[in-house]
């Protein structure tokens, strides 16, 4: 399956030329013309990287790539015309996967591009599978009955842990400590919140979970599926 890439520039001709360049290199392609669209269309179509101008009509690239990460931790490249040392030191701060400045050589996209996707989905574990749900790591989006929905950044930490621990309960210290830095007082009702959440994407009735399951007193525990 191609690798989709969101294209975020309101220059109309530079997003069509990227547009090409991308699809001949195999890729599947999305673009939008400024932070609403991309918004948008980041939640609708789950892509597997952003390529982010920072100047945009109603906002700028850098607030909109906090937003976008507050979702999921998606591969984000910054675009950018503005070759200030500044820009480019803000960027790759903020946590960005890279900066590459206009004009560019679209072998230069193309590397770079790669480069990031190689890094980031190399080493990613295999989808897991809790009933009619899958789990894609890579995308950090659960699967079901056609669909995906997108994990938060917490949602995807918190399943994760309890994952590579399934079958085991996971105490609710362990849980708060591998979503939260620093001390662990009053997390406990808003982990539950995010419990909540979770079962409402992973669970075919959340009321009543047939996979992560509440010990009380203790934490939580994801149940193994069994095997006929």
């Amino acid at each position: 399956m191609a690798l989709r890439i969101l294209i975020v520039d309101d220059e109309p001709a530079l997003q069509a030329m990227v547009k090409e360049i991308l699809t001949q290199a195999g890729y599947e392609t999305e673009g939008a013309l400024c932070c609403a669209e991309a918004l948008e269309k980041f939640r609708a179509s789950a892509p597997d990287a952003v390529l982010l101008d920072v100047m945009l009509p109603d906002g700028d690239g850098f607030s909109l790539f906090g937003r976008l990460r507050q979702g999921r931790d998606v591969p984000v490249l910054f675009v950018s015309a503005r070759d200030e040392d500044e820009a480019r030191l803000r960027g790759l701060g903020l946590g960005a996967d890279d900066y590459i400045t206009k004009p560019f050589l679209p072998q230069e996209l193309l590397l770079r591009l790669r480069a990031v996707l190689r890094r980031v989905y190399r080493e990613q574990p295999a989808p897991a599978r809790l009933g009619d749900a899958e789990i894609d790591w890579g995308k950090g989006v659960v699967r079901r009955a056609g669909s995906e929905t997108p994990l938060t950044a917490k949602e995807f930490a918190l399943l994760k842990a309890l994952w590579e621990a399934r079958g085991n309960i996971v105490t609710i210290d362990a849980l708060c400590s591998a979503l939260w830095d620093g001390p662990l007082v009053g997390y406990e009702n808003t982990l539950m919140v995010h419990i909540r959440r979770l079962r409402e994407k992973v669970e075919a009735d959340p009321s009543h979970p047939r996979f992560l399951l509440t010990v009380r007193g203790l934490g939580y525990r994801l149940r193994r599926e069994e095997r006929p």
